[in-house]
């Protein structure tokens, strides 16, 4: 008498069930483009409105101070327009268009098997150090972005769509200080 065992599939965890996809290789950057393009346009069509994100983001921080210390939303114009009395700050278009960005970016990278932690750097510059700098400019490309009232992605999308001669100057201006930033911090890439 002969017995067959039947190959039961293998119980996967949660880490190899998020990170373990095999990796995809990229969209092609034509392709890529023409699909933004699309959803630029259909972002105008059926809401009145383009893109950005920091007005979102803005948005998450100021729900968060009105539940610490909504006396303070209360004393500042720029954010009683915002969340003052009985505003609530979440109660935006964008705040749903950066929630999808973010869900819609995870989305896409487990599904395309680039969901993974890892500290992007060159072979000359720490991890601490990468942290450090990327903290510092985040910081002040977000506040750059509040001060300019938009951020790159409304400005250089939707003002550039609209062809606004801000939004254009904006960004050739943030190509040329790019460059020029670029040739001072490459030593730390190569």
């Amino acid at each position: 008498m002969t017995t067959t065992t039947v190959n039961e599939p293998k119980k996967r965890g949660w880490r190899e069930l998020l990170f373990g996809r095999p990796e995809q290789p990229y969209v092609n950057p034509y392709v890529g483009g023409a699909l933004l393009g699309v959803v630029l346009f259909l972002a105008f069509f059926l809401t009145g409105n383009g893109l950005g994100a920091s007005g979102g983001l803005n948005r998450y921080v100021v729900y968060l101070e009105d539940l610490v210390a909504p006396e303070h939303i209360d004393r500042l114009s720029y954010l009683l327009k915002m969340a003052g009395g009985e505003k609530n700050p979440l109660d935006d278009w964008i705040v749903f268009l950066t929630f999808g960005t973010l869900i819609g970016g995870f989305v896409s990278g487990w599904m395309h098997g680039r969901l993974k932690v890892e500290t992007n750097k060159g072979p000359n510059i720490s991890v601490r150090t990468r942290w450090l700098a990327a903290f510092v400019g985040g910081t002040i490309m977000g506040y750059g972005a509040r001060f300019a009232r938009g951020c790159t992605s409304g400005q250089a999308l939707s003002g550039g769509a609209v062809l606004s001669a801000g939004s254009w100057a904006f960004m050739f201006a943030v190509f040329g200080g790019g460059y020029a930033v670029a040739y001072f911090v490459r030593r730390l890439w190569n």
